[in-house]
Formats: structure tokens, C-alpha cells, sequence
């Protein structure tokens, strides 16, 4: 059942930048009611401010989905990279990879069915966030199979882009089954059952 504005409002933690707080506020917004259902107006409540304030920083409520999603794969690309630096084995980057990703998601619920349910609402925005954002992090993925193929870690004749595509469909899935699901449990663990499928097959 939606939960209703004035519950969401009372909510919130103290947030002193506002245009974060908006964010934050539209995450739960759109997760809660659906993103088509959502007014600028809900999201001004959410965050505990005017609704001419909202447009301060945000032309449209289509804008804010798009920061939304820009903000938070900016974060993950980010976050990703530092970690693989530190790495040198592209088996365990992968691995890294897929734990981050599902960690951030199971961190969230909201976020979570804001990227799994709100932003797939329509073809307009899937074509736009696959030319942009999505390209960045399969581009992560991309080079670190491209690094393991150049040591011989994994199988030269595979083509990097669909390989990537394929990691990121698995743990795509497991992020949607994790919030469809009745039953509640951690999601950053399903990243090792996804890499252990992925790196070493099915055969036995």
C-alpha cells in the first residue's frame, strides 16, 4: 500500500543541501507512489520545502529522474574505480564489481525500484540512460574483461562488449528479483552466486 506524503515527509532525515534533500525526497516519492503518479508537488512535501523551491534547481520532474540516475552511477563508477585500483586480478575486479553493485542497490530498496521499475517506465527513458550513463559502467566491466583476455585470464575470441552485457543482465536480475520477492534477504551475497556461474559455468 502507497504510503502517503505527509508520512514520508515526517520521515526524512535532516538533509542541509537541498538540492540532495530533493533528491533523496523524489527517490522515495517515485518509489512509493510510481514515478507517472508522483507531482513536483509530493516531492516539494517529501523534502520538507516549497514547491517553487524544487524548480530552483530542477526544470521538470523528468529532470530529477535523470539526476537521479546520473548521481548515483556517477557514485558507483567512482566508487568502483578506486577499489579496482587497488586490485590486480581481473577475475576478483569482476567480483568486486558485481558486490558493489548489488551492495548499493540492497543498501536502498527505494533506489532500488526507482532503477529497476521507475526508470525502465518507458522506451524514451531507457534509450536515453543507455547512451549515457549505462555506457560508462559497462565500459568498466568492458575494460576489466578486456584486461583479463590480454592476460590471459579469460578467452581472447569473446567479444568484451557482450560479455559485459551479460554480467550486467545477471546482476540487473538479481536486483529486480531481490525486490519482487516476498521473501527478505541480504543482495550483495547474490553477487558470488552470479561470478561463481559466470567465471566457472555450469558443467561439471
Amino acid at each position: 500500500m502507497m504510503r502517503s506524503v505527509r508520512s514520508l515527509s515526517n520521515n526524512r532525515p535532516p538533509v542541509a543541501d537541498k538540492r540532495e534533500a530533493i533528491l533523496r525526497a523524489a527517490t522515495r516519492v517515485f518509489a512509493r507512489n510510481g514515478y507517472f503518479n508522483s507531482k513536483v508537488a509530493d516531492i516539494a512535501s517529501a523534502a520538507g520545502v516549497a514547491d517553487g523551491t524544487v524548480y530552483l534547481y530542477f526544470k521538470s520532474k523528468e529532470e530529477i529522474l535523470h539526476s537521479i540516475f546520473d548521481r548515483t552511477v556517477d557514485e558507483a563508477v567512482s566508487e568502483a574505480r578506486k577499489q579496482l585500483e587497488e586490485m590486480r586480478d581481473p577475475r576478483e575486479k569482476l567480483r568486486r564489481i558485481a558486490h558493489l553493485h548489488l551492495e548499493r542497490l540492497g543498501a536502498d530498496r527505494d533506489l532500488a525500484v526507482v532503477f529497476q521499475v521507475e526508470l525502465r517506465g518507458s522506451t524514451k527513458f531507457m534509450e536515453e540512460f543507455s547512451a549515457a550513463g549505462f555506457a560508462s559502467y559497462l565500459g568498466l566491466i568492458r575494460a576489466t574483461i578486456e584486461e583479463g583476455q590480454r592476460e590471459g585470464v579469460f578467452r581472447s575470441g569473446l567479444n568484451a562488449k557482450v560479455v559485459s552485457k551479460i554480467l550486467f543482465g545477471a546482476l540487473d536480475e538479481m536486483a529486480t528479483n531481490w525486490i519482487l520477492s516476498k521473501r527478505r534477504y541480504k543482495l550483495a551475497p547474490m553477487g558470488d552466486q552470479v561470478l561463481d556461474i559466470f567465471l566457472n559455468g555450469v558443467s561439471a
